[in-house]
């Protein structure tokens, strides 16, 4: 699942973030988890974190020992939502880097 289309008009690390946190909304993810899944450098990550902190796009808690990373309600899609169908503005801003 991908973060709804209204929040991925953002730097690719954060859209990475967001997809990989509504795939995992029950759950959510450590930095660790998050660092694995996004593949990108630690700098860019914190960066991208602390940018969607401050837009409250994303929440951190404390539990069992470890801060887990969660998406805001307002970026996860309803399960109704098809997300198979990619526009060809996604297709295409996954396969240029900006």
């Amino acid at each position: 699942m991908r973060a709804k289309q209204e929040y991925r008009d953002r730097e690719s690390t954060e859209v990475a973030v967001l997809d990989e946190l509504v795939n995992r909304t029950d759950d959510g993810m450590t930095v660790f988890e998050l660092r694995a899944a996004v593949e990108v450098e630690i700098d860019a990550l914190e960066e991208a974190l602390a940018d969607l902190k401050e837009d409250d796009l994303i929440t951190a808690e404390y539990r069992e020992s470890q801060t887990v990373i969660k998406p805001d309600d307002r970026v996860v899609p309803d399960e109704t939502v098809d997300d198979d169908d990619e526009s060809i503005a996604d297709w295409i801003r996954k396969r240029i880097p900006f």
